[in-house]
């Protein structure tokens, strides 16, 4: 009985450590010297044991590795950096405990620095992307952040919300790290990233910075406007808009600060033409001596150009939102007044 032929044994399969030697041998010594320089020393022996024990390698296994490797970089293909790419390439190189304190330590390190940099982001551009958002992720955000951004971000938002925000933050439970890693994941790809919602609430924020500078029926014109084809839009702007009327709005402390810093002729000249009703709640936030000042000029003052008043208007209102940004004050477009106790 003839005995039949041995079977024929194809090419041991290759690792990911085994390519890498494969091509560094293939390179050749100048090629893979400027290479070798970037690895670890444990890497480096890891390279050097697989070279070591790779025996032959057929040039259809050589072809092979070399298309992983073209594949990946031709065409000017990108490149995307994330946890799971970076596991998949450290796999095969370091022990498997090694691989995993390192991407906790990582994963650790970039959670910190989404909310430290959220911290750079303006309380206008991220109050319109709360706005937007639920308000149970709205609250968890605004738990994370530093609380003197969260302050400022709660001024930028309609009263309703804020109050909503507030009475979740309050009630929060232990957050899962699935549900706090997606939430980090979210915003490290929309703030720093891509940009792309980023820009959407940057949008809103300076078209309402914009429509701001307008006047009354300038402003009511845009934004009825703007609410026959983007009704979304008009509620996120409503709720950044703050204008010379909302100064009656605000807390009476709110307004006394408001107007200590105003110099008395600019408010001459903002409160002309202004009614009985809205004049008087201006003068009770002001101290008895600049209330007379004011009265008198009001009284037996000048007539002004309209372009003087809207200017001095403006000046006072940008200054209501630069004060309001430092938390000197808070805008509280809800009309929610603090009491006073003498």
């Amino acid at each position: 009985m003839v005995a039949p032929p041995p079977a024929v044994r194809g090419p041991r399969p290759l690792n990911p450590v085994d390519q890498v030697a494969t091509l560094l041998l293939a390179m050749g010594k100048p090629a893979a010297g400027r290479l070798l320089k970037y690895f670890e020393p444990d890497e480096l022996k890891r390279i050097t044991r697989s070279a070591m024990h790779l025996g032959a390698v057929s040039p259809n296994q050589l072809d092979d590795v070399v298309e992983i490797f073209s594949e990946e970089f031709s065409n000017g293909a990108s490149l995307v950096g994330t946890a799971q790419e970076v596991e998949k390439l450290l796999t095969g190189l370091l022990p498997a405990d090694q691989i995993a304190d390192i991407l906790a330590e990582v994963r650790g390190n970039a959670a910190r620095s989404v909310w430290e940099r959220m911290g750079t982001v303006s309380e206008s551009v991220l109050a319109s992307y709360l706005v937007k958002e639920h308000p149970q992720t709205a609250a968890l955000i605004l738990s994370r952040v530093k609380p003197a951004t969260a302050a400022k971000v709660m001024g930028h938002l309609p009263g309703p919300l804020r109050n909503t925000v507030m009475r979740r933050m309050l009630s929060f439970k232990p957050i899962i790290d699935e549900i706090l890693q997606s939430v980090e994941k979210t915003l490290h790809e929309d703030f720093m990233i891509n940009g792309s919602r980023n820009s959407g609430a940057d949008t809103h924020a300076k078209m309402a910075d914009i429509i701001n500078k307008m006047d009354r029926a300038q402003m009511d014109d845009v934004l009825s406007s703007l609410a026959e084809t983007r009704p979304k839009s008009v509620e996120t702007l409503k709720g950044l808009l703050f204008t010379f009327d909302d100064i009656v709005k605000l807390a009476p402390r709110a307004r006394t600060t408001l107007f200590d810093a105003v110099p008395n002729d600019r408010l001459v000249l903002a409160l002309k033409g202004t009614d009985a009703e809205f004049r008087g709640v201006i003068l009770g936030a002001l101290s008895a001596r600049v209330r007379r000042m004011v009265e008198h000029e009001l009284n037996g003052g000048e007539p002004a150009a309209q372009k003087d008043v809207l200017e001095a208007r403006r000046s006072i209102t940008d200054l209501a939102m630069e004060m309001a940004g430092r938390g000197e004050i808070e805008i509280n477009p809800g009309g929610e007044d603090e009491a006073l106790i003498r």
